[in-house]
C-alpha cells in the first residue's frame, strides 16, 4: 500500500524546501522544522495514480480525541474507540464523487493510543509542559472506477467529524502534477 506514498516526500522536497525558505523569511517558527507536531494542523498526502488512490493522514491526537495521554478512564477509551470507528470509515471521512465509484481496499490505522508502540522517532518527543506528544495515522486505499470523474477531494467532512482540526497540509499527486495545498474549514476542496 505504501508504494506511492513512499515516492510522495521525494516528489515534493522541492516544494517543502522552498515552502521553508519562504516561511524563514515571514515569521518565525517556534520548532524551527518541517513537519513538527502541531495541535490544531494534521498532514495529508494524496496520490491519484490510474484507478488507485491513497490517502495518508497523520494527526496530533489532540485533533482527533482531545488528548494524547495513553487512555486509562473508560471515558476516554471511549472516546479513542469512537475516533477509530470514525477512522475505519474513509468514504464518509473524505468527500469522494460518487461518480468516480470510489471503493476502500485497504486501510491501516496507527497510533499510541490504538495500543501500537510508539514509531522510533517519537519517542522521546516532549512538549515543554513534560507530557508525550501522540499521533494517529491513517494509511487508505482505495480503487477508483471512474477516476477521471475525481476531480477533486473535499475535507469538509473530515473538518466536521474533527472540528479541533484547524488546517490540514495537503501534499497532492495526480494526473495534473504535483502541489501543496493548505486547507481550513472554509477552504476544505482540494483539486486534482
Amino acid at each position: 500500500m505504501r508504494r506511492l506514498l513512499l515516492a510522495l516526500p521525494f516528489a515534493l522536497l522541492p516544494l517543502a524546501v522552498a515552502h521553508a525558505h519562504d516561511d524563514d523569511h515571514d515569521h518565525d517558527h517556534a520548532h524551527g522544522t518541517l513537519g513538527a507536531h502541531e495541535h490544531g494542523v494534521a498532514k495529508l498526502n494524496a496520490v491519484l495514480d490510474g484507478n488507485t488512490l491513497e490517502l495518508e493522514l497523520d494527526s496530533p491526537a489532540m485533533n482527533l480525541v482531545g488528548f494524547e495521554h495513553a487512555a486509562s478512564s473508560d471515558a476516554d477509551k471511549a472516546k479513542v474507540a469512537a475516533v477509530r470507528q470514525q477512522l475505519e470509515q474513509p468514504l464518509k471521512l473524505f468527500g469522494l464523487p460518487a461518480a468516480a465509484g470510489c471503493k476502500e481496499d485497504q486501510q491501516e490505522l496507527e497510533s499510541p493510543l490504538f495500543g501500537d508502540a510508539p514509531k522510533a522517532d517519537d519517542e522521546g518527543d516532549e512538549h515543554e509542559h513534560g507530557h508525550q506528544h501522540s499521533d494517529i495515522g491513517a494509511h487508505y486505499q482505495l480503487t477508483c472506477a471512474n477516476p477521471d470523474n475525481l476531480a477533486q477531494l473535499d475535507l469538509a467532512p473530515l473538518f466536521k467529524a474533527f472540528p479541533a482540526t484547524q488546517k490540514i497540509n495537503v501534499q497532492l499527486i495526480g494526473p495534473n502534477g504535483q502541489k501543496g495545498v493548505e486547507t481550513t474549514p472554509a477552504k476544505a476542496a482540494v483539486a486534482f
